[in-house]
């Protein structure tokens, strides 16, 4: 439009600013006026506030409303130029001012026409470039960028199809780690969890991700879980690859240590749990009152519960179970101890990760730590869970055969524990000990009441045995040639086993359980060493055997196997009539030297003390107890024939000395401490009193079927030989068990052993003397003798030629002696010392008889005395034919006497004093007889002085 005047745009202002910038006529007018300034300034100032107030002021309004009500022309004139001089003098004042800015108001007004021109300039500039940049939109923009965004649009979108992909993966991974836990592949279940947390942390700004990150979590827990659970069934069955599995994904998961704390954790609860189930299942099974609840009740109360019938099997399924627990834990530690070896050789060969290999060390030695401390814990709960079975019942009364086959696992229990863990089992051994002597002492205790009733029904007949007998191959010592291994069952192991060095945990890794039990084929379990007597044998053994064709006499509890009513064991096998008649006969000669000569009884206590060693060399501990009680076995023997056989108090009176000192001491002894003399119980008599009956057993008597009063049976010869020998042989048999015995007896307790043997068992033989004495005192009639010879006449005058009758009366009698002694022999072998003692015996009688005959004579003459040494010499002629013994027992005691008669007076004194065997009487016959008529009647009386000084120690 052009810049325009100042004074033109003057006319543009507001109507205001028109009325009050005056117009050039009023500032000509103001300019033409002389004007004081001071006195226009105080016109301005006299001008009221209110007109500077605002631009907006309505100075019209104002003055219209200061009108008074009254108007009043001449105020109203007065006011009006009061006001217009007010107003001059403004517009005079304002004119003033734009006169005054007039040259600055130009120069102002120039810079804006300038910049008017700059703004048209710019205006055109922009409207150029606006309509480049519409050419450029058009032709560059909108083409190419946009096909640029496009490709970025595209990628954003590739990668966002690759993240759904991925979670579309993730949502499908818990359907295959469920797969993967069901197929128990535990590190691939925990590595693909592990995976999928990681790339789920990569996309965990999608919402649908977030909850899925805790889903793994749980899902991971879970593993966890079951990684537990599958560690928990490793207690009982061990098995390689489901163990490597287990530790690989506890590895995963870092908590190696963790894991074999919770192992061991697992081990304690296993055994427990283990023994709880099988005593449950048996005391359950044989429970008469269903109405009980067994599953609320302690282990401890639950053992109480077993029955006696299910004791045994429940006690081998008890230790087979703990035995699968143990051999799990050796595999265990097997397993780590080949895997650190793996792990260690891996390491040498890579030298890498250092910080990780450390770590893997540690880890190693915290497992092996672990790992050998939880042996003996373990060992600790399994002996701790056995000892507490094993003392919830009574064992006293159960058979024999039982009680050694618990015997037999505990030993076996305590092989493993020492193969476990290096353990003396203590806790087993005092549980056992305990049950032991309680049991022993009943048995012990019902075995001597057996073997009474044993002695008092035993016909004392041969047992007819094998010549090649011996107790090893009896059932019961078959444990000697395996003593070598004396952990190992004496009765249930295999030989192969107990040759080879394996422990057992290596024999039974890969199978198998040492405590299974095995069936016993009792019938071809020993030997047979009964002699089976064949039609083949010659006829001399054919009627050896006649005499055992008769079963009239044997008693009927002897005719069937005897089986002990309180505990139903048989406890040998009891050989009767019936039996020895039914088997072949063969091989057997009742003459052959060497064939033992035994009972029925020694047998049995042969065998029971075979059951007794078993039992000590299972059971050290209580080997003190079990051999006092074996020796009672023998002291009861001994007693019981000495009492039967050897009891005479006739012939003991006679001061023979027949029975040594040694040997009455061992029969007062056994007397004091092991018979019960008593017949009736005293109800008033203390516990103590009744406590010491009760070990003691009744005096045994004789069978009424043993008849020891016939003469044709030179009163029961054969069975007095039975019964002696078999005691011999028995003695014999100890002294062979000796060094067994030796070995396990404690040593504080081995001086009663060597006392034993000392004392009683070598006195045996010495019971020979006294039993024999009876039959040689019996056998001939030495009274007859003495009437013959108190008829025959000694003071004969010339000397004679012809021996007296009575010496032809007392060999005949020899003669019929050794006639009846060879029929015995028939039945009976007589071994030589036998024989040889019924000789001595004999001849020692006869020739005591025959002093006693010369100290009754009443007149000797010397050719009477030459007579004696005649008859006499005949005498031992005829003898010698007849015996092998030599020298002729006693036969200086006759000489000597018969010879005394020759002796002067001072000789005589000193002969007596010397010869203190003779009796008072025959001294004193001696002296009156046969010196009466060469001395005085002072010296007689002398003589007979020192006779009775002699004989008064003696009263």
């Amino acid at each position: 439009k052009g810049l325009r005047s100042p004074q033109d745009s003057v006319h543009d202002l507001s109507p205001i600013e028109s009325f009050r910038i005056p117009s050039k006529e009023d500032l000509r007018e103001l300019r033409e006026e002389p004007i004081d300034p001071q006195a226009q300034q105080e016109i301005i100032n006299s001008i009221e506030e209110v007109y500077f107030s605002s631009d907006s002021f309505d100075i019209v309004k104002y003055e219209l409303e200061r009108l008074p009500p009254v108007l009043n022309l001449q105020e109203l004139e007065e006011y009006r130029d009061k006001l217009k001089q007010q107003q001059a003098a403004v517009s005079k004042k304002v004119a003033d001012l734009i006169l005054e800015k007039q040259p600055a108001y130009v120069q102002e007004l120039e810079r804006v026409t300038s910049l008017q021109s700059g703004l048209q300039l710019a205006a055109v500039i922009c409207t150029n470039g606006r309509r480049h940049l519409n050419i450029a939109k058009e032709g560059f923009t909108q083409t190419s960028l946009g096909l640029l965004a496009n490709q970025r649009k595209r990628q954003l979108l590739i990668g966002l199809l690759k993240s759904l992909r991925t979670i579309k993966t993730l949502q499908r991974t818990d359907v295959r780690l469920s797969e993967m836990l069901e197929e128990e592949d535990y590190p691939g279940a925990i590595q693909l969890c592990l995976e999928c947390q990681k790339a789920a942390s990569t996309f965990k700004h999608y919402s649908c991700i977030s909850e899925l990150n805790s889903k793994l979590q749980d899902t991971l827990e879970q593993i966890e879980e079951q990684l537990d659970v599958a560690l928990c069934k490793m207690c009982k069955n061990f098995d390689i690859t489901h163990y490597t599995k287990i530790q690989q994904g506890y590895r995963l998961l870092g908590k190696t240590q963790t894991a074999m704390d919770q192992l061991h954790m697992h081990f304690a609860q296993a055994i427990h749990n283990t023994v709880f189930q099988v005593v449950l299942g048996y005391v359950e099974l044989c429970a008469e009152n269903t109405d009980t609840k067994f599953q609320k009740l302690q282990y401890k109360d639950l053992c109480t519960h077993i029955t006696p019938d299910s004791y045994i099997p429940c006690l081998a399924d008890l230790c087979k179970a703990l035995w699968e627990v143990m051999l799990s834990y050796y595999r265990t530690m097997q397993w780590h101890e080949s895997h650190d070896q793996d792990e260690a050789a891996a390491v040498s060969s890579d030298g890498s990760n250092v910080i990780g290999t450390e770590e893997n060390s540690f880890d190693r030695s915290y497992i092996k730590k672990k790992l050998e401390h939880g042996l003996s814990r373990i060992w600790q709960d399994v002996q701790l869970k056995v000892k507490t079975y094993l003392l919830g019942t009574d064992l006293s009364n159960f058979k024999y055969d039982d009680f050694i086959f618990v015997l037999d696992v505990i030993s076996r229990l305590m092989q493993v524990g020492e193969e476990f863990c290096g353990s003396k089992s203590e806790v087993l051994q005092e549980s056992i000990r305990k049950q032991s002597v309680n049991y022993f002492k009943t048995y012990h205790r019902t075995r001597l009441e057996e073997l009474r009733m044993f002695l008092e029904n035993e016909t004392w007949e041969l047992c007819p045995v094998k010549s090649s007998f011996n107790i090893l191959q009896l059932h019961e010592f078959k444990f000697l040639e395996q003593s070598r291994s004396p952990s190992v069952s004496p009765s249930k192991q295999p030989a192969s086993a107990i040759s080879t060095t394996e422990t057992l945990f290596e024999q039974y890794c890969n199978g198998g359980n040492p405590f299974e039990i095995q069936a016993d084929s009792k019938d071809d379990e020993t030997e047979d060493v009964l002699a089976s007597n064949g039609y083949e044998s010659d006829e001399q053994e054919k009627s050896a055997y006649q005499e055992y064709d008769s079963d009239s006499d044997v008693p009927e509890e002897l005719k069937r196997d005897y089986v002990d009513e309180q505990t139903g064991d048989a406890p040998v096998k009891s050989v009767s009539r019936e039996t020895l008649r039914s088997r072949k006969r063969s091989d057997y000669n009742l003459n052959k030297v060497n064939a033992p000569i035994l009972t029925n009884t020694t047998l049995n206590v042969i065998r029971l003390v075979g059951k007794y060693m078993q039992m000590m060399n299972i059971l050290k501990p209580i080997a003190f107890d079990v051999i006092h009680f074996m020796s009672q076995l023998f002291d009861y023997y001994l007693y019981a024939v000495y009492t039967f056989f050897g009891r005479n108090d006739t012939f003991e009176s006679t001061g023979l000395g027949l029975s040594s000192s040694r040997l009455r001491t061992t029969l007062n002894r056994i007397q004091e401490s092991l018979i019960d003399l008593e017949v009736s119980t005293d109800p008033a008599g203390t516990l103590a009193a009744a406590e010491e009956r009760k070990e003691k057993v009744p005096s045994p008597h004789l069978s009424h079927l043993v008849v020891l009063t016939s003469g044709n049976l030179l009163y029961g010869l054969a069975e007095r030989v039975v019964a002696t020998e078999s005691l011999v042989f028995l003695a014999e048999q100890f002294e062979f068990l000796q060094p067994h015995l030796d070995a396990v007896m404690p040593a504080a307790k081995k001086p009663f052993l060597q006392q034993f043997y000392s004392q009683t068992v070598s006195t045996a033989s010495e019971l020979r003397k006294p039993v024999y004495w009876i039959v040689a005192a019996k056998a001939i009639d030495y009274e007859q003798m003495l009437l013959l010879m108190a008829n025959v006449k000694w003071d004969v005058k010339e000397i004679m030629s012809q021996h007296n009758v009575y010496v032809d009366t007392l060999l005949k009698e020899f003669e019929e002696f050794n006639r009846r002694l060879n029929e015995v022999s028939k039945r009976v072998r007589i071994p030589l010392p036998v024989s040889n003692i019924l000789w001595e015996h004999c001849i020692r009688l006869a020739n005591r008889t025959l002093v006693e005959g010369y100290t009754n004579v009443k007149k000797c003459s010397t050719e009477g005395r030459a007579l004696m040494q005649l008859d006499f010499q005949q005498f031992l002629m005829k003898l010698e034919k007849l015996t092998d013994i030599r020298p002729i027992p006693d036969k200086e005691f006759v000489e000597i006497y018969i010879k005394a008669y020759y002796l002067t007076e001072s000789d005589m004194e000193d002969w007596i004093k010397e010869h203190r065997e003779y009796s008072t009487k025959q001294l004193t016959n001696l002296v009156n007889v046969s010196l009466g008529a060469h001395i005085n009647k002072k010296a007689r009386q002398k003589l007979l002085a020192v006779i009775d000084d002699l004989e008064r120690p003696k009263r």
